[in-house]
């Protein structure tokens, strides 16, 4: 008797997206697609409804950013198998998409030549991340992490404000602000704050 089909459930807010999945995904008998998401509260929601195998996962979801979706689910469901979509490679993305549970972690212009057998693999207990993302994560691994403080306070900096004003947003002295700034600078090799958010857009530290 054969054994039931991957059951596959896909969020992405690009309809063409999930249309080219779920083509993809049809030519191949031993996966189904059960269910897609438009945005990140939709994918929640659906996914405790379906319970699919896997959930293909974009990050850059309305409502609710894809990290976030990732972890709401892990919560609730530790044994969910996730696989990330994304147009991403940075590497600190890649990084939190790891350390939050996905088994996956794959560049849409990968698809065509490597989801099916990712799904496949996934689904048999094992990980797979992107080659290109791989060699990513290989050149920023002797670097230090910033801190969850620290990204708060380069997401500030990127919004134009002075040390003063961070400290008010983080209820922290101006004295503690310079010191994670300081920290920041030498964790990202930067020559000033400038430099700095410029470095972290690239990395996807941060966005704006």
């Amino acid at each position: 008797m054969a054994s039931r089909p991957i059951r596959i459930m896909t969020a992405d807010d690009h309809l063409l997206i999930r249309e080219g999945l779920a083509a993809l995904i049809a030519a191949h008998p031993d996966i189904e697609l059960v269910g897609e998401a438009a945005d990140g509260e939709q994918a929640i929601r659906r996914y405790g409804e379906l319970e699919p195998d896997i959930l293909l996962l974009d990050l850059q979801l309305p409502k609710v950013h894809g990290i976030d979706v990732l972890m709401e689910i892990r919560k609730n469901y530790p044994s969910a198998r996730v696989i990330i979509l994304t147009t991403y490679d940075f590497e600190q993305l890649a990084s939190r998409a790891i350390a939050a549970g996905a088994q996956a972690y794959l560049l849409k212009s990968a698809v065509r030549k490597d989801l099916i057998n990712t799904i496949r693999s996934v689904s048999s207990g094992r990980r797979h991340v992107d080659a290109e993302v791989a060699n990513t994560l290989a050149a920023y691994a002797d670097g230090d992490t910033l801190t969850a403080r620290e990204i708060s306070v380069l997401a500030l900096v990127a919004e134009g404000n002075s040390n003063r004003e961070i400290g008010i947003v983080l209820s922290i002295t101006e004295e503690t602000v310079k010191g994670h700034i300081k920290s920041i600078l030498s964790k990202l090799t930067a020559n000033d704050r400038a430099h700095a958010v410029a470095i972290g857009m690239k990395r996807g530290i941060i966005s704006v």
